[in-house]
């Protein structure tokens, strides 16, 4: 096999100079096996530590997967969810054309939920965002089409707070990061280890560091179903192997393979519960890898993606986001990584 870190050490070289990012992280493996890492650049700043396994980026929406979906789905292996339970059920408020949205759709992005809208203009207490949520014209009629859907994931994640009585942040700390070994990631986490820095704030002209760049997990406080968690690479790394033995002693092998189903074929977007699903033209995977691979992205220049039949996986850790989000260099450059990095793997194997 070629040699994956002198080729990741290269290509993130590249894509620094290109402008993709300041600083990144990258790690390939297949199953237990770490095949290769790289590192680039500072942080929290450019001119800062240089960037190693043990710096903490913000994870944005890969967040839906490591925080909301992994409870979740431990919550539906113990009976305390179950995937047909719907909005209703658990908040009686619900209006009638949300009422019967399930936690399968929710999951699925198939609810119908707007994508996303701004609870800091609508609100001044974020105690009432169940109710702003529940308030807002659907999208699209539930179990339609995917709409993928901050909003939803947002309410998911207050599903879970209701039935259990804590915040998520604890619920995935308890239930989800401690049993993994992830001892470095979490939602509103302290200040200490070094961050890497994210969007410069336009009202202060300071970059986020350490606090949650997206909007409304910030004004919900960093405890959101939508975003908030930061993870390094060390961690991430912890997070691959498990999805990519087959649950790893954590999920069944069972709800894994429910969980990366695609359950929207034939649609602009592949959905499982939780993860997106290759296969579709504009997907962050690279055309090159086979349909069933799964994972997720974040907006802040996360992205983790499985093979699951080879175990083969790709971790990859960036704040592209910063000085600002304009650029989308970020989304060519992830592409071309994972698609050669899977044919790498296979003329080894």
């Amino acid at each position: 096999m070629r040699d994956i870190s002198a080729y990741l050490r290269s290509m993130l070289t590249q894509g620094r100079a290109s402008g993709c990012f300041p600083s990144a992280a990258v790690a390939v493996g297949a199953k237990d096996a770490v095949l290769g890492q790289a590192f680039i650049g500072e942080a929290p700043l450019p001119g800062g530590a240089p960037v190693d396994a043990h710096t903490r980026y913000d994870m944005a929406s890969l967040s839906k997967v490591l925080g909301t979906t992994m409870v979740a789905l431990k919550a539906i292996e113990a009976g305390g969810l179950h995937l047909d339970d719907t909005v209703g059920g658990i908040f009686p408020q619900a209006p009638a054309d949300k009422r019967d949205i399930t936690v399968f759709m929710l999951m699925t992005h198939t609810g119908g939920f707007h994508p996303s809208f701004r609870l800091d203009h609508l609100l001044t207490d974020p105690g009432q965002a169940v109710d702003c949520i529940l308030r807002h014209p659907l999208e699209d009629r539930p179990g339609t089409r995917p709409i993928y859907s901050c909003m939803g994931y947002i309410l998911l994640g207050k599903m879970l707070e209701k039935i259990y009585g804590q915040p998520l942040k604890d619920l995935a700390a308890d239930r989800v990061f401690s049993p993994l070994g992830m001892t470095e990631t979490g939602y509103c986490p302290a200040p200490g280890p070094v961050f890497a820095a994210t969007e410069v704030d336009p009202a202060t002209g300071q970059p986020w560091i350490g606090v949650v760049h997206d909007e409304n997990a910030r004004f919900l406080g960093g405890n959101s179903g939508n975003a908030g968690v930061f993870m390094p690479l060390c961690d991430g790394i912890a997070f691959a192997k498990m999805l990519a033995t087959g649950g790893g002693g954590f999920l069944r092998p069972d709800t894994l393979r429910q969980a990366t189903g695609n359950y929207t074929p034939g649609q602009d977007a592949h959905r499982g519960l939780g993860f997106q699903i290759a296969g579709t033209p504009d997907c962050f995977f690279s055309a090159q890898v086979p349909d069933h691979c799964f994972g997720h992205t974040g907006f802040t220049g996360t992205s983790l993606m499985v093979e699951p039949e080879t175990g083969f996986w790709v971790i990859l850790l960036t704040n592209r986001v910063y000085p600002t989000r304009d650029s989308a260099a970020l989304f060519p450059f992830r592409r071309q990584l994972h698609g050669e990095c899977w044919h790498m793997f296979l003329e080894g194997r």
